[in-house]
């Protein structure tokens, strides 16, 4: 049975409350420190614990919150302010708390949460398997702040729009974000408690949402939005047995993945985004992006990036542990089962990334890019779409951006290097390997001179036929284009 949620008419109280003990994320760090910090982020509290013993307000929210502590009812109602005694009493009628004699706990989880620019506070389900305990996680468990919902937030693209959608909004993490540059935000999702989570997390952080239930597109049939982004229930699997909402879609393999690829086309306007962070499967004897082609329509620009790879083992392990069955009654049992299921369907593999689609183009770049990257990488994805709009022609004035460094590898002392590197240091901090041509080709753009000058110029230092030299580079100044390391842009 569904455990009950805050009613959204008590989110002010409990907002003003939050503000009052400064129960902010900014100062949760500062109380914390760096070191307990990174245990919490590995579910150990013991540390978080010995620096939140001072009695105030703010730690002991933290250590109701977020450390899942017991606390005495007479510091919870202190930390929670005035009305103290009012908020807390409906908070236990909502199933928020968990009041036992002279001591309290938290029935669900409260942390601040922030970007570079806003600040807000998320409700969600407790975090399951703090400090070794049994992980027991309920089939519409609601997840909070995880480590797909970061990575689809630093991906987003952050212009001004008219109208977005958070596709199985869950908690409405995303929703937060898009509501501080979207005139208009509708969320959607299957699970009724996270729709119930969502709109008391929209009600505490004064934010307006139009949150509607319903699979995939149904919701919003025949509508189109300036953005839309998804953390859809990705996990690849027989689709048998427990399904956890938040992470099984009830379909096998990555259909639910294909399914929001194929559809988002029809729901974005001429220019509009959908950003997607999936998983797909690697099926055997063929390359994954020959296998995700398939799904991307021909009048969209689709940017996707593989960012790892699991093999089979690796990835039944990681999601039956999520599930808390490691070690349990038929773990070996579903893990075989799984593996199997893995066998026939010729899947040995699967990838996990990204996949960006704009309306109005055709340019379609599939990529392994499992290096490091500067986050948040919203800004480059926007760059990469204003790439494939970018002359690259003879007559182009283009310039080297200005991240972009050169590596040379020789012997030492050799009069030439042996090979020569343009890396970025920003964005994707891609890095290609070029020759002479090339570097000198991109040294020399800076902004005044055209492709055909420098190509030019370059043909008569190197005693070489301009209109052979120019035929042999321009596609590689399209590549540059492409992949960054030239641009229009200051």
């Amino acid at each position: 049975m569904a455990r009950a949620v805050p009613d959204p008419s008590l989110a002010p109280l409990l907002h003003d409350a939050l503000a009052a003990a400064d129960y902010t994320y900014e100062a949760v760090e500062t109380l914390l420190g760096e070191t307990a910090q990174q245990a919490l982020h590995r579910n150990e509290t013991t540390p978080a614990l010995r620096r939140t013993t001072d009695g105030s307000p703010l730690a002991t929210l933290v250590r109701l919150f977020l450390l899942q502590a017991p606390v005495q009812r007479y510091d919870a109602e202190r930390a929670l302010g005035s009305p103290g005694a009012q908020l807390y009493d409906a908070l236990v009628a909502a199933g928020a708390l968990v009041g036992a004699g002279s001591e309290v706990r938290a029935g669900v989880d409260v942390r601040p949460y922030a970007d570079d620019v806003h600040a807000w506070w998320v409700v969600s389900d407790l975090t399951p398997g703090l400090d070794g305990e049994p992980i027991r996680v309920e089939a519409d468990h609601v997840l909070g702040v995880s480590p797909a919902s970061t990575s689809l937030a630093q991906l987003t693209i952050r212009d001004r729009v008219g109208s977005a959608l958070d596709l199985g909004t869950g908690c409405g993490v995303q929703s937060l974000h898009l509501a501080g540059h979207s005139d208009r935000v509708v969320a959607t999702d299957v699970n009724p408690r996270a729709l119930a989570m969502a709109r008391f997390n929209a009600a505490l952080n004064d934010i307006d949402l139009d949150v509607r239930d319903g699979s995939l597109w149904e919701p919003v049939a025949g509508e189109r939005f300036d953005l839309i982004t998804t953390n859809p229930p990705f996990v690849i699997s027989p689709a048998t047995g427990q399904r956890l909402v938040y992470r099984d879609s009830g379909l096998p393999g990555d259909q639910v993945v294909e399914a929001v690829v194929r559809g988002a086309p029809a729901h974005l306007t001429d220019g509009g985004w959908c950003q997607v962070v999936a998983n797909w499967a690697i099926v055997r004897g063929r390359p994954w992006q020959e296998w995700l082609e398939e799904w991307l329509a021909d009048d969209c620009d689709a940017l996707v990036v593989q960012r790892e790879q699991l093999d089979p083992a690796s990835y039944v392990e990681l999601w039956l542990k999520d599930a808390g069955r490691h070690g349990g009654v038929g773990y070996l049992e579903a893990y075989d089962a799984w593996l199997g299921w893995f066998d026939d369907q010729g899947i040995e593999g699967v990838g996990f990334g990204w996949v960006n689609l704009r309306r109005g183009g055709s340019a379609h770049d599939l990529v392994d890019h499992p290096y490091a990257v500067e986050q948040p990488i919203a800004a480059e994805i926007g760059a990469w779409a204003r790439a494939r709009q970018t002359d690259a022609g003879r007559d182009a004035r283009l310039r080297a951006r200005v991240d972009v460094v050169q590596e040379t590898h020789g012997a030492p002392g050799a009069a030439d290097p042996e090979t020569i590197v343009l890396r970025q240091r920003r964005g994707l901090c891609r890095a290609r390997r070029v020759d002479t041509v090339e570097a000198a080709l991109v040294g020399a753009s800076d902004g005044d001179l055209t492709v055909g000058q420098i190509l030019d110029a370059l043909a008569s230092l190197l005693d070489r036929d301009p209109a052979q030299l120019a035929t042999a580079y321009l596609p590689a100044v399209r590549t540059l284009v492409d992949e960054g390391f030239l641009t229009t842009e200051g």
